[in-house]
């Protein structure tokens, strides 16, 4: 199942009407750190707030306002320097100006996509507003976050909400903490791991050892992404010592702004995060064509929040910070699908789901399940019952596991089948 979905922002290409320097300028906002935070505390004594969010796919998705109206549901997103408003609707809802026009380069095979600038004023729940925060509007919803997410997606935001406090993510209870980040005092004990951030532009990098193989390991630099659905993903390109496993699983990783991320799964030996050292890692390594020409910044890929979800996270800007400490999920393991298709949801509530991809030689493949099918239910449970997340999950649940599906044809037919899960990588 499509898992990663890739929404970083490389500006690149000729603009039009002067929009190649306002893009650059885009980039250069807020980057000196003397540069006012975006958002602020209504209430001027607050110190924190607190507010909920919903994982959906490991994408943290936040309620937002735009200028009085809402909720919009904006994913959050570290990867990105600008927010983005994906869903084009929504700036003839709120009449908002578009300036510029402008490529918009991100990782995929496609070509570069016009873009808009505009401002809008933003609040999330708590008393959290930014009274004229900048977003880039893209033409067309080529990302279609709603349907890989099962629910409506409106759009990102980014490193202007991390710049602008001490923010604490919670996944297990599913709530953020922001605190303000001249009265917070970062938490004591020893099971807090801490690792230096590493600013350049409006991006973080951490730089940690990555055990390759049992004879090889490496100090890698990757972006910290909490808008990344996979756990790791490292680009060959970056250094000739980086190799795809020989055990490895040929697969489309997700889809970036320009189209499909393809590429393969692989397992590292192990990552490791101060004191936390964790194994087998599932690894995404992207087909060089896709990313590496549109990377402004030399790193060797980037760290999800598939993997960032084992923890509580502190994301700490002022001081250049990572604060985790595990929770619950700490010990589950890093899966793949394995069933072995793409789902899309869609209807009025994304509670119906058809197959838009069949990986060729797997339990579904064997199991007669074909591209355009809608499945309408699984172990004899209707899928209307089950959000995108649910059957996610069901779906990397136990290797040699059997399920009941019964699937319509795009001609009515229906048509009803066993398949065994089946670990793939």
């Amino acid at each position: 199942m499509l898992l990663r979905i890739c929404a970083l922002l490389l500006f690149s290409g000729r603009g039009r009407a002067g929009g190649l320097g306002l893009l650059v300028l885009l980039l250069a906002v807020g980057a000196a750190s003397g540069q006012p935070a975006a958002f602020r505390f209504e209430k001027t004594r607050t110190r924190h707030v607190q507010l909920p969010f919903l994982l959906q796919r490991n994408l943290i998705v936040v309620e937002t306002w735009l200028n009085g109206k809402g909720p919009y549901n904006f994913l959050l997103d570290t990867g990105i320097g600008t927010s983005l408003i994906t869903d084009p609707v929504l700036a003839q809802e709120l009449g908002l100006p578009l300036e510029g026009r402008f490529l918009v380069a991100g990782a995929g095979e496609e070509r570069p996509l016009e873009a808009f600038q505009t401002a809008a004023d933003v609040s999330l729940s708590g008393g959290i507003r930014a009274p004229k925060l900048p977003f880039l509007i893209l033409s067309d919803d080529v990302l279609n976050l709603s349907g890989y997410v099962g629910m409506p997606i409106h759009g990102l935001l980014g490193s202007d909400v991390f710049r602008s406090f001490v923010v604490e993510i919670d996944p297990e209870q599913q709530h953020l903490t922001m605190y303000a980040s001249a009265s917070y005092r970062p938490p004591l004990g020893r099971r807090w791991a801490r690792l230096p951030l590493d600013m350049e532009g409006r991006k973080t990098y951490l730089t940690l050892p990555v055990q390759l193989t049992d004879s090889l390991t490496l100090p890698l630099k990757l972006v910290l992404d909490t808008g990344a659905g996979h756990a790791l993903s490292l680009e060959t390109t970056s250094d000739a010592r980086l190799q795809v496993p020989a055990t490895r699983l040929r697969t489309p990783l997700g889809r970036g702004l320009n189209g499909n991320i393809n590429g393969y799964l692989g397992r590292v030996t192990a990552l490791h995060l101060g004191r936390y050292r964790l194994p087998t890692l599932l690894t995404s390594f992207p087909d060089a064509a896709d990313v590496a020409s549109r990377v402004e910044t030399p790193r060797n890929g980037n760290l999800g929040f598939e993997l960032l979800k084992r923890f509580k996270v502190i994301i700490d800007y002022e001081r250049n910070t990572l604060l985790l400490r595990p929770n619950g999920m700490f010990r589950e393991p890093f899966e793949h699908d394995m069933c072995g298709f793409d789902l899309l949801a869609t209807g009025p509530n994304y509670r119906n789901y058809k197959v838009l991809r069949i990986e060729p030689e797997s339990p579904a493949a064997r199991a007669g399940i074909t591209v355009g099918d809608e499945i309408l239910s699984i172990n004899l449970m209707p899928a209307e019952y089950l959000n995108l997340n649910q059957f996610s999950k069901m779906l990397h649940s136990e290797d040699g596991r059997q399920l009941l599906f019964i699937v319509r044809r795009s001609n009515g037919e229906l048509f009803t089948t066993t398949l065994r899960l089946k670990r793939q990588i």
